[in-house]
Order: structure tokens, then sequence, then C-alpha cells
């Protein structure tokens, strides 16, 4: 190795055509591909009950906001990298990180 990052490793092979297939013959990865998706959306989703607390009950006092401000942060860059490299699972899972992220801030803007 030449010590460059995955993503230029990544980006060699495709220049090269060495690309995997998809979906990919191996079930094994095909599974973890599926699995990527499927973890994308949910995991996320499990803010849903924080938002809960602060616009049902107007309460923010026990949240951050440089934290979940610096969170909205990372998962914007994390969505820009996906769109830049094309890749489904990170465009999918950050987009709906950062709306949820974002929808807590602004709560804690309002309700702290």
């Amino acid at each position: 190795m030449d010590g460059l990052p995955q993503h230029h490793i990544s980006l060699r092979k495709r220049l090269y055509g060495r690309l995997e297939a998809y979906p990919h013959p191996n079930k094994l990865k095909r599974r973890v591909d599926d699995l990527a998706y499927i973890f994308g959306i949910a995991i996320p989703l499990f803010t849903i009950p924080q938002l809960y607390e602060i616009w049902s009950h107007h309460n923010a006092g026990n949240n951050s906001l440089i934290t979940w401000g610096a969170f909205s942060i990372s998962s914007l860059f994390w969505l820009f990298y996906g769109i830049l490299h094309k890749v489904k699972p990170v465009i999918i899972s950050q987009s709906l990180w950062f709306i949820l992220q974002l929808l807590i801030v602004i709560g804690i803007l309002l309700y702290n």
C-alpha cells in the first residue's frame, strides 16, 4: 500500500475497471449492503424520542447546544461526502441525521 486514504484506493479501483458487481454475487457482501440501508434509515430514528420531548414539552434544558450543533455540522460534512462520492447509504443516513439534529438544535434555541 502506498498510504493513500481508503477513498483514493476506491477511486483507483473504479478508474481501472475493477468494480465489484452490485448486487454483489457474494451472499455475505449482499447482506451487508442491505444492512447498510436498514441501519442508515433506522439509527437516526432513535433521536425521535428526544425530539418529541423537546417539542411536545417545550423543554430542552438537559441538551447541549454545542454538542447537537457539532453533530449537525458533522452530519452536513458526511452528507456532502456521500453526495460527492455517490454513496447512497451515507446520503440517506446523513440526510436523516442532519434533519433530525437540526430540529433538535432549533428546539434547544427556542425552549432552553
